[in-house]
């Protein structure tokens, strides 16, 4: 109507001809005319009258649409129970509409109950207008607000609780779960606490585009994290990322982390929370609650629903929960082991220096090369120390596995007590005995070539000067330093030089 009144102004205000209303407006010429000719034969006049409303207009040129009155008397679908049908595999409005008119033969004709179904749906939230099927998808985020948690009683240290949630596509039965970080170990935490929560897993699992789960973000071929797959294949489901920059693709679980901070949030705001397994109880209590609410627009809550459509299609859960596998690029040394968060993993000593992947868990590290695993150990602390397996080691190299601190230390002494000091102090100052044995065995050697009396003085000169190593005792007998005196000590207290210019201490009082 408001289009009606400015084509009637422009008409016989402004005197246009309906060629130029038409253009002005943006309706078609034909349609300025008829409705001018609907004008002339109302009883209406311009001006119109002061007070008529749109709907009186609308009456005046329009008449009452006799077409859409006599259909009101008709049986109404359940249009909530229609929208829960089409969630089911298979079924589709024909089918509807078929049982329907099976039961109600004077209902609407097939035309008008879809139109009717569209503009039941078009009054639903915009993110219930995606159509889930049952145990079809299950959608994951992180809450934009935090908790904020005191986790200290004595110092009254405050940290932030971030809320992990997660829904069912066709149900929308919610899932959150409070975890310190948004990090892939408290990620993939709440996907398998989500699983467990709704005791099966879906056909794919949608994310949005976080860095913990797609490396690369893209519109056609998106790179997922490999920890972030191995996780999706364990619970045999398929990650399918929302689009870059589409967060309607994942509409359902925007609106979810709406409903769950205004209900979780809101209510829980006043309290304080000593430790996050508090929150975490208070959280699946109220969960309870928000799942099994009736939702207004279909009557039913979220429980009920997840109950009749997902339960029954949902996958098995894998025997054991998935373990968080971290992988990591690493090149082997030259003594075949691979450094993995300060501890040092033995492979087959073929491999050194090659480029591998290292799968740790909380347990275990494996270690691979193109794709086949060739070690794995149980994992080491962060100590600097060696994890190594004989086989790994070549022949040569395997008869070093028998020396022992006491059996160096016993074939030192043997060649002289210098030797023996020497051995004791190289081993002591290694951040690991092992890690000398190299230098002592080197040291015990030199009696092939050079005898044990040598050696020994040898060792001596090497203790004096500070030496601690096998090159300076090497070094000492090829120069044939250890046959000449060693210098006289000084006693404490004892001037070395006695020169006029040399003032003394007695120059100072």
């Amino acid at each position: 109507m408001r289009r009606v009144r400015e084509i009637l102004r422009l008409t016989y205000d402004a005197g246009l001809a309906s060629r130029e209303v038409a253009r002005r407006v943006g309706v078609g010429s034909t349609g300025v005319r008829v409705m001018l000719q609907r004008f002339r034969a109302s009883e209406l006049g311009w001006p119109l009258p002061e007070g008529l409303t749109d709907a009186a207009l609308e009456l005046k040129l329009y008449g009452v649409a006799v077409t859409r009155q006599g259909q009101r008397d008709r049986p109404e679908p359940d249009w909530a129970a229609v929208n829960r049908e089409l969630k089911r595999k298979h079924v589709t409005l024909q089918i509807l509409w078929d049982e329907y008119i099976a039961t109600h033969p004077d209902g609407y004709r097939y035309s008008r109950f879809c139109e009717l179904y569209r503009a039941w749906e078009g009054r639903l939230p915009v993110t219930m207008r995606q159509t889930h099927l049952g145990g079809d998808r299950m959608f994951v985020d992180y809450a934009g607000d935090t908790v904020p948690v005191v986790v200290d009683r004595l110092t009254g240290e405050v940290r932030e609780a971030h809320l992990f949630v997660a829904v069912m596509g066709a149900s929308s039965l919610s899932f959150a779960w409070p975890t310190w970080t948004e990090a892939l170990p408290d990620w993939v935490d709440g996907h398998v606490r989500a699983w467990e929560f709704f005791g099966g897993s879906t056909r794919l699992l949608v994310p949005d585009n976080a860095k913990v789960a797609v490396i690369k973000a893209c519109l056609y071929e998106p790179k997922v994290n490999r920890t972030y797959s191995e996780l999706a294949a364990h619970y045999d489901t398929a990650v399918l990322p929302a689009r870059p920059y589409r967060p309607r693709d994942k509409a359902k679980v925007e609106a979810c982390v709406g409903i769950v901070e205004r209900w979780l949030l809101g209510r829980l705001r006043r309290r304080v929370w000593y430790g996050i397994d508090e929150l975490r109880g208070a959280v699946a209590a109220m969960l309870v609650e928000l799942n099994g609410c009736p939702m207004r627009r279909l009557g039913r809550s979220r429980s009920e629903l997840f109950e009749e459509l997902d339960r029954p299609r949902l996958r098995p859960l894998p025997a054991e929960p998935y373990v968080l596998a971290e992988w990591r690029h690493c090149k082997v040394g030259l003594d075949y082991h691979v450094e993995v968060g300060r501890h040092f993993y033995s492979v087959p000593y073929r491999h050194a220096r090659a480029q591998v992947e290292v799968r740790l868990t909380v347990r275990t590290v494996e270690i691979f090369l193109k794709g086949e695993r060739i070690a794995s150990h149980l994992r080491g602390s962060g100590n600097g120390h060696h994890t190594t397996v004989s086989e790994h080691m070549p022949s040569s190299h395997r008869r070093y596995r028998d020396w022992t601190v006491e059996r160096l230390l016993d074939e030192a002494g043997q060649l002289g007590p210098s030797v023996r000091m020497l051995c004791e102090m190289i081993l002591s100052e290694r951040p690991h005995p092992e890690h000398g044995y190299r230098s002592c065995l080197g040291i015990l050697r030199l009696a092939r070539p050079y005898g044990a009396s040598r050696v020994d003085a040898a060792a001596l000169r090497a203790l004096e000067i500070g030496a601690r190593r096998y090159g300076a005792v090497k070094s000492i007998l090829e120069k044939k330093l250890d046959g000449q005196p060693l210098p006289r000590l000084r006693s404490a207290g004892e001037v070395s030089v006695d020169h006029p210019n040399i003032r003394g201490s007695k120059y100072y009082h």
